[in-house]
């Protein structure tokens, strides 16, 4: 079992700092969309023996004949590397059963990075990618000017629909049709709906460019069969593993045949060196997870207490960009600053002081600057691996609901506290490891 004895031995102070994020996790109500809990085994496989080794390079090579790739071919800079290329061979098999792809690299450190490989292997800088505007639900990596997207590349965004805040599919075939794209980016950070993989495919033939999809978001919907699975659609598929996916923090790049060794060239020795070989066995272990009827059953609850939230939310006057979701996750509109209610970085920061950990996001067409505001993004994954039911999204709903009402009384909002703790008591986690 795990535990942190010779930590509290060698190092009081990261000993304190950890215990004192346990009792948070603990106590608190996770609704970070992006967040979720892991099991005890891919906390172990992350803290094994593996960090010891370095191993640039691959666990196979491809053949110059063929073009194929083999394992067992010294794809390895360094010598020692047998057992690791056992570990990074099982995730990459597990990866590409669980999402039907041709190819995947198990590498990449972070879904930042694997979105960096994956445009540079079908893109130069200066040419044009179609994205999804960030104040609509995109990421920083889909053409932010501070982000190595929006630096390197010229930018053009496509958004919601101003009164149905979805897609609308024809507006963005005009505007690809307008641009002509070298690539088309889509996937979300934020944004509640389904989204059609099929049309995007079909835009990109249209004006001859190729479809990336960022998943990381709903990876583990996709495992589940809960979302359509971009694999069959796009070029390349890049995702994290740490959402929905229920792994260690972590990136994955999925793609055909034709981009693997493009691909594999651009992650490593591209954009990083010698892969995290503890954190890909952490990955191996969660894919293994992923492909149990289990799985398929939690991300049902996952979609399920979303629909549950969101709909206690809106019971209780709440704005949903969209009316709802989904998938796991849903924003909650504060209004403008006009409207006179709190701002996104307000409600944030009352939700953290009742115990509801939860962030603050642009909302579509947000009057105010993304570090402040308007919207809230929530989301299900971690409540619903503690084991909360439909039920229970009522009552968080109605604690938010009482947070809102009471954005400025810190008082009110210890009284709140109070009672979230009550309810999380009931969902214990991390009893093992708590002082």
């Amino acid at each position: 079992m795990l535990n942190y004895d010779e930590i509290k031995k060698v190092d009081p102070e990261i000993y304190e700092a950890i215990m004192n994020e346990v009792e948070r996790q603990y106590h608190n109500l996770e609704l970070i969309a992006s967040e979720n809990i892991v099991s005890e085994a891919v906390m172990e496989a992350a803290g094994s023996v593996l960090t010891n080794k370095y191993a640039e390079g691959y666990p196979y090579r491809y053949s110059r004949k063929t073009g194929e790739l083999k394992y067992r071919l010294y794809g390895r800079y360094y010598g020692g590397c047998e057992y690791i290329d056992d570990v990074e061979r099982l995730a990459i098999e597990r990866a590409k059963e669980i999402f039907g792809a041709e190819h995947a690299n198990v590498q990449p450190h972070s879904g930042s990075q694997a979105n960096m490989a994956a445009y540079f292997t079908v893109v130069k800088p200066g040419d044009t990618i179609l994205s999804l505007e960030l104040t609509h639900g995109g990421h920083l990596t889909h053409g932010h000017p501070l982000s190595f997207s929006g630096n390197l590349f010229n930018i053009v965004a496509y958004g919601v629909n101003k009164d149905t805040k979805q897609f609308n599919y024809d507006e963005i075939r005009e505007k690809a049709q307008e641009c002509k794209p070298k690539m088309i980016l889509t996937g979300a950070s934020a944004y509640p709906r389904t989204i059609d993989f099929a049309k995007f495919k079909e835009i990109a033939n249209e004006v001859g460019a190729t479809l990336i999809v960022d998943m990381a978001h709903i990876a583990g919907l996709i495992a589940a069969g809960l979302h359509p699975n971009p694999v069959p659609y796009a070029d390349i598929v890049t995702t994290t593993t740490h959402k929905t996916l229920r792994g260690p923090r972590g990136g994955m790049i999925l793609c055909k045949e034709k981009y693997a060794q493009e691909l594999d060239k651009w992650v490593f020795p591209g954009v990083q060196g010698g892969p995290l070989e503890h954190i890909i066995a952490a990955k191996a272990v969660a894919f293994k997870e992923a492909l149990k009827d289990d799985f398929k059953e939690y991300q049902k609850q996952i979609v399920r207490n979303a629909a549950a939230l969101a709909k206690a939310l809106m019971k209780r006057g709440l704005n949903l960009v969209s009316d709802g979701t989904d998938t796991h996750l849903m924003l909650i509109d504060l209004g403008s600053e006009e409207d006179g209610g709190p701002s996104g970085k307000k409600m944030e920061g009352s939700l953290d002081l009742a115990g509801i950990t939860a962030n603050k996001n642009t909302v579509p067409f947000d009057t105010r600057p993304p570090f402040v505001a308007s919207g809230i993004r929530l989301g299900t994954p971690a409540v619903t691996t503690r084991g909360m039911k439909e039920q229970d999204m009522d009552k968080i709903a109605e604690f938010i609901k009482k947070v809102y009402d009471n954005y400025d009384n810190e008082e009110k909002l210890a009284e709140i506290k109070k009672e979230v703790q009550e309810f999380t008591a009931k969902f214990p986690i991390f009893d093992y490891l708590r002082k």
